[in-house]
């Protein structure tokens, strides 16, 4: 098939055969996604999913060959232009903790357990696409800033911007989610940048640095 102008070109990496299905005809029903290959294996991924021919893969993390992190970040170094979404049968968000700086910024996550609606799947490969990181918003529910952290040091509604923030919204969507001005949204992002010490690193999506951070300064409630 053609590669269309505009069309975002996705792969499908998953072994369980139902699941795969479900995910083959979620993409290919929607007119600006083109399935690029459906594998089940490590192997068949390294083989199909090539430099240039992909623009987002959907990734399990558990493969009968091999594991799906480790083959993500192949991938990536591959073709750095290649951003991922990873899916695991697990709540395990802590996962993006331990991906190599030089591919962290490429990755999202959802879980399965608690990603119920092909909408929350399709944003999350759209965001992936634009450069931005989208982690599973029921599992950031369930966090709370660790004490000491600089996290904890947050207002709530700056705490809530992040965590709308991580979960992929754009300015726009959480300031409709939260009922105030897309302007207001937009200096509490700034106090949040500013409280977290990120800075605007030319290499680095803000936005990416503040939902890995937010990880790495909470845990279960």
């Amino acid at each position: 098939m053609e590669h269309g102008e505009g069309t975002l070109r996705v792969a499908v990496v998953e072994d369980h055969t139902l699941f795969r299905s479900m995910l083959e005809h979620l993409v290919a029903d929607v007119p600006d996604m083109e399935l690029v290959c459906s594998v089940e294996t490590a192997t068949e991924a390294r083989a199909r999913i090539t430099p240039g021919s992909t623009d987002v893969v959907i990734l399990d993390v558990d493969l009968p060959d091999g594991n799906g992190i480790g083959l993500g970040v192949l991938l990536c170094r591959a073709d750095p232009a290649l951003k991922v979404v990873l899916l695991s049968a697990q709540d395990a968000i802590d996962l993006m903790l331990d991906l190599p700086r030089d591919v962290a910024g490429s990755w999202s996550y959802l879980s399965k357990t608690s990603t119920h609606d092909s909408d929350s799947l399709l944003r999350a490969v759209r965001v992936a696409a634009a450069g931005g990181s989208t982690l599973d918003p029921v599992l950031l529910e369930r966090m709370r800033p660790r004490a000491g952290s600089r996290v904890a040091q947050l207002t709530d509604r700056q705490y809530s911007v992040l965590r709308l923030l991580a979960s992929g919204l754009s300015n726009a969507g959480i300031a409709h989610e939260l009922g105030i001005a897309e302007k207001s949204v937009q200096n509490h992002v700034n106090a949040v940048y500013s409280t977290l010490g990120i800075d605007a690193h030319p290499d680095r999506n803000p936005r990416v640095s503040a939902a890995l951070q937010l990880i790495e300064e909470t845990g279960p409630a």
